[in-house]
């Protein structure tokens, strides 16, 4: 869904790899696949978005590819998509908030930050927060069952299922946009904000700490299992 907005604002920050298609011209004039960062398709999104093109989103598309089938090749992929892409908001630091660059500037890039960088960083704390309040409002109702209130706790838990049902309100939309996807995949979500989400926070803190000690980050190797069938 975000694509499709982003796509009419002109302001796509990275077409993937494994189902993207350029011109040959625009990819020889910016001088190729960069391999400065780790996210080569996303550097080559924003140097061409930079130019003055217009980078399109096709909903028809269909890839084949082979996807990580264990943790820990979902988390080092993830961790290498992170920070690749913290890589090229640094380098291409210079379209934030240019007005020549449009809602690359102050509209895509600012949601990158906020939204896979910041967010993800804040997200754990407050996970935290409402396992602390859950488990200390358990244990003093136990200790003092006729005066405690569960104010705070409701307070909480409030909060969090009204983020919950944005999450679930957004990603049905979504899928009233696709009208031929299957919605049992919606349920889905909560595997995505319970188990997937975590990961990720994992990944872009261990992104954020690689970044800031200045290690040295190789693409690495990709364990191909040749598990992808292409339906006829």
């Amino acid at each position: 869904m975000d694509r499709r907005a982003f796509a009419s604002l002109n302001c796509i920050t990275v077409v993937p790899g494994a189902v993207g298609a350029w011109r040959r011209d625009l990819i020889e004039r910016v001088g190729g696949f960069n391999a400065e960062t780790l996210a080569e398709d996303q550097d080559l999104t924003l140097q061409i978005r930079k130019l003055g093109y217009h980078i399109g989103y096709e909903e028809a598309a269909i890839g084949w590819t082979e996807a990580p089938d264990s943790l820990r090749l979902l988390a080092r992929q993830r961790f290498r998509w992170a920070y690749g892409t913290l890589q090229c908001m640094w380098k291409h630091r210079d379209a934030l908030f240019r007005p020549r660059f449009g809602a690359l500037g102050f509209v895509a890039m600012p949601n990158v930050w906020i939204f896979q960088v910041l967010f993800p960083l804040v997200s754990p704390v407050m996970d935290l927060m409402l396992f602390y309040t859950f488990i200390s409002a358990s244990f003093y109702s136990w200790q003092q069952p006729e005066g405690y209130r569960f104010t705070n706790l409701q307070q909480v838990l409030f909060y969090y299922a009204l983020f919950l049902a944005v999450d679930w309100t957004a990603a049905g939309f979504a899928f009233v946009l696709e009208r031929k996807e299957r919605w049992s995949l919606l349920w889905w979500l909560f595997l995505q904000r319970f188990c997937y989400r975590q990961v990720m926070y994992y990944v872009m803190v261990k992104s954020v700490a690689t970044a800031i000690r200045g290690a040295l980050v190789g693409w690495g190797k990709l364990e191909r299992k040749a598990t992808v069938e292409a339906q006829p």
